[in-house]
């Protein structure tokens, strides 16, 4: 089994649909770590040390946000500058997140068709994911597709949200379970769940 640990961080979590009912779906998979980096750090104050350990302790990590002005909430970005420091996560001996994996559970406000040439936002949403999967390389993850809630304001009404939530809860469970076929994965621009490359058990 895979040692799995979940950061979620979302500033306005109790005004949140989407990423609340994701967060508690991933919350409640068993045999995972889930970290709620917002109540945890509400000051900003992050301890590297316990982070570190956590990253450490760990196979894949995976970050579960809404994106924010084409980035992440502010609170990953400074979790970033302070805990993958020269010499533990890249540079000089800098290996110790080497192997390990890298997924983006992400929920987007635009329609997918936004996130095309020529939609309004001009470029695929892997364009605005460039900055986290070239941290994954420098740190010698793997980095896998992102996992995408496109259209997330409405998904609540549309019945989306219920759809995605459960293969979530599946994708998290398969990734635990090294149960991903992880060549077909990483040739994908992003993860589909209903589409999702998983190796059924005996």
């Amino acid at each position: 089994m895979a040692r799995v640990l979940v950061y979620y961080a979302h500033p306005g979590h109790n005004h949140s649909h989407a990423n609340r009912a994701l967060a508690k779906i991933a919350g409640a998979v068993k045999g995972i770590s889930f970290v709620d980096l917002y109540s945890e750090y509400p000051r900003f104050k992050i301890d590297i040390e316990r982070e570190q350990q956590r990253l450490l302790d760990h196979d894949v990590i995976v970050f579960q946000f809404p994106m924010f002005w084409y980035s992440t909430p502010a609170l990953i970005k400074e979790w970033e500058d302070l805990v993958l420091e020269h010499g533990f996560a890249y540079g000089a001996n800098g290996d110790k997140l080497a192997g390990k994996r890298l997924l983006l559970a992400i929920t987007a406000a635009g329609p997918a068709d936004a996130y095309q040439p020529d939609g309004y936002q001009k470029n695929p949403v892997r364009t605005f994911l460039k900055p986290l999967e070239q941290t994954a390389a420098l740190c010698q993850m793997t980095f896998l597709p992102p996992y995408l809630l496109f259209s997330s304001l409405s998904a609540p009404t549309d019945g989306k949200l219920d759809t995605h939530a459960a293969n979530y809860r599946r994708l998290l469970e398969a990734i635990r379970d090294d149960r991903l076929d992880i060549t077909d994965l990483i040739s994908r621009d992003l993860i589909r769940g209903d589409e999702l490359p998983v190796r059924e058990e005996a």
